[in-house]
């Protein structure tokens, strides 16, 4: 264990008619948790109750009714969190036409954004490809991710940010459709913008500073030091201020009916060898990338959370050869990794994956929303 870190990990799981789950209730190991199934089993969607419990949301889908099981009213996940000397209880329930209720010991949250970064989460998936090759939605998602799981004023910000830049876009929608601006009005929301906006660009220049020497050395490791990469922070606001940019596109974001301009437009490139990713990155590069990245995410919020977060793998085979597969579950074996979830289609190859690394853990077999099998590896 790194000196100064705490332990946690999630203990136990039960899950009600969520997703294809009509009930689940799951022991897990302080180290590896494998669930092995075919496709379609569930075994994602354990992962997904996991996530649940650090974010207050699916992963997958956003939408909470769609995670209900069909024909049902309601979803529950109750989780149990071993930490130094304590257990915390964690409790998210859902009916359909009410809202989510989420209770930590017991206590219901006044605000579901209070939970977020108290037990700090990494997933990887075969979906991270949409990192590289999706628009910059999906990399400003996974920055902010990662930001606000370990500064939660930042997190304040970002909701603060995001509901002033709705009211001004309606507001520039009102003006369109009655042929006229009121300039006041607009400079009580730019106002919002420019205070939470200017907050925000600052965090993430500042985050990148530190992240970047973490996620270059998860890659060269990965790469055998075969390759330099980069993350470059594309942002209006590194060359004009934010107060500037919204005077000047005044006129266009109200022929638009939206603002144009913002930390809501930032993006990131991933670059190798200076070129982008995106277009010259082979297939095994891209999941190199990816990879180093949301290990680089696992390390740098180790480091300031003084505990180290849940790891999930789904499909940990996808896009990996077993020799790399086997090399990365080395790597996360170590004492400066926790708790690790990982799926597959092959019980057997997890089974052998194990014992390949001597590793303490417990495989469960999964088919149709059932756990129809448990087998324990106490290796050390």
């Amino acid at each position: 264990m790194p000196k100064n870190s705490l332990i946690m990990y999630l203990k136990k799981l039960s899950v009600m008619n969520f997703k294809n789950f009509t009930e689940a209730r799951l022991e897990f190991s302080p180290k590896f948790n494998c669930f092995g199934g075919n496709n379609g089993a569930g075994k994602t969607n354990l992962l997904d109750a996991i996530y649940y419990l650090s974010f207050c949301k699916s992963f997958s889908n956003p939408i909470d009714s769609h995670n209900i099981m069909f024909g049902q009213d309601m979803f529950m996940i109750q989780g149990v969190y071993q930490g130094d000397g304590h257990q915390d209880e964690l409790y998210c329930g859902f009916q359909r036409q009410q809202r989510k209720v989420f209770k930590r010991n017991k206590k219901e949250y006044d605000r579901l954004s209070d939970h977020i970064g108290h037990y700090p989460l990494v997933m990887i998936s075969p979906n991270d490809t949409q990192l590289i090759l999706g628009g910059s939605e999906d990399r400003r998602k996974f920055l902010d991710g990662v930001v606000s799981q370990y500064n939660h004023e930042y997190l304040d910000h970002l909701i603060s940010y995001n509901r002033a830049l709705q009211q001004r876009n309606a507001l520039l929608k009102t003006f369109a459709e009655r042929g006229g601006m009121d300039a006041d009005a607009l400079e009580i929301w730019d106002e919002q913008l420019i205070a939470h906006g200017t907050f925000i660009f600052s965090e993430r220049k500042a985050f990148f500073d530190a992240f970047m020497p973490v996620f270059r050395d998860y890659y060269l490791g990965l790469s055998a030091g075969r390759e330099q990469v980069d993350i470059i922070y594309q942002s209006s606001l590194n060359e004009t201020p934010l107060r500037d940019q919204l005077l000047q596109t005044r006129q266009k974001d109200l022929m638009a009916q939206y603002t144009t301009r913002g930390i809501h437009k930032d993006d990131l490139e991933f670059r190798i060898h200076q070129v982008p990713v995106k277009k010259f990155g082979s297939q095994g590069q891209q999941k190199t990338f990816i990879i180093s990245l949301k290990l680089a995410q696992y390390a740098f919020t180790r480091k300031i959370k003084g505990f180290q977060p849940v790891l999930l793998f789904d499909d940990i085979f996808d896009k990996l050869d077993e020799m790399r597969v086997q090399e990365l579950m080395q790597m996360v074996n170590h004492e400066d990794f926790g708790q690790v979830f990982v799926t597959d289609t092959h019980p057997g190859r997890l089974q052998q994956l194990l014992e390949n690394i001597q590793a303490p853990g417990c495989i469960f077999s999964v088919d149709q929303g059932e756990i129809t099998g448990q087998k324990i590896f106490t290796q050390s």
